[in-house]
C-alpha cells in the first residue's frame, strides 16, 4: 500500500534494512564466498570471513529492528520489522543447513555412511533449500528495498504495526 505522507528522509532510512540484508545476501554469501572458494588452496582465511560477517549483519539487524521503535520515525520501524523477519527465516535455513551437516558428520563417522552418501544428503536436505531460500529473499528484499524508495509497506505490516498505535518512547 502506498503512503503519502513519507518523507524523502523517512524513506532513506527504510531502505537501510534492506540494504545491509542484500549485502549480506549478495556480496557476502554469493560474491564473497565464491572469491574466498577460488584462493582458498592457497590462502583459506578469507573463507572465514563469511559466517563472521553474516553473524554480525543478521544480529545488526535483529537488534536494531528492536531498537528501531525508539529512534526511528514509523515508516523506518516498519521496514526493519520487514527486515527481521526475513532475517529471522534466514537463520533458521542456516540453522537447518548446519543440523544437516552435523547429522551428516555423524553418520559418516559413527554409523559408516559412504562420503558421497554424506554429500549427496548434505546437498538435498542442506544446502539446496538454503540456497532457494537465499534466492527467495534476495527477490523479497530487493522489493523491500524498491518499496521503501516508492513509500510503500506490504498489507501485513500495516495490519501488525498501525501508524496510529506507534508511540516512540
Amino acid at each position: 500500500m502506498s503512503l503519502n505522507n513519507i518523507s524523502s528522509v523517512d524513506a532513506k532510512k527504510a531502505e537501510v534494512p534492506h540494504e545491509i540484508f542484500l549485502f549480506n545476501l549478495v556480496g557476502n554469501h554469493i560474491l564473497v564466498f565464491i572469491v574466498s572458494l577460488g584462493i582458498f588452496r592457497s590462502f583459506p582465511y578469507p573463507l572465514y570471513f563469511v559466517p563472521i560477517i553474516s553473524v554480525v549483519c543478521l544480529s545488526y539487524t535483529l537488534w536494531r529492528a528492536k531498537r528501531s521503535s525508539v529512534i526511528d520515525p514509523w515508516f523506518a520501524f516498519c521496514h526493519w520489522q520487514v527486515a527481521a523477519r526475513r532475517a529471522k527465516a534466514f537463520i533458521v535455513m542456516l540453522f537447518l543447513l548446519g543440523a544437516v551437516s552435523f547429522l551428516g558428520w555423524l553418520g559418516y563417522s559413527y554409523l559408516g555412511m559412504m562420503k558421497e552418501a554424506v554429500y549427496a544428503i548434505i546437498g538435498g536436505l542442506g544446502i539446496l533449500p538454503t540456497m532457494v531460500t537465499m534466492l527467495i529473499l534476495i527477490m523479497m528484499e530487493s522489493d523491500g528495498l524498491y518499496q521503501a524508495r516508492q513509500h510503500r509497506l506490504p498489507e501485513w505490516v500495516l495490519e501488525k504495526f498501525p501508524e496510529n498505535n506507534y508511540f516512540k518512547n
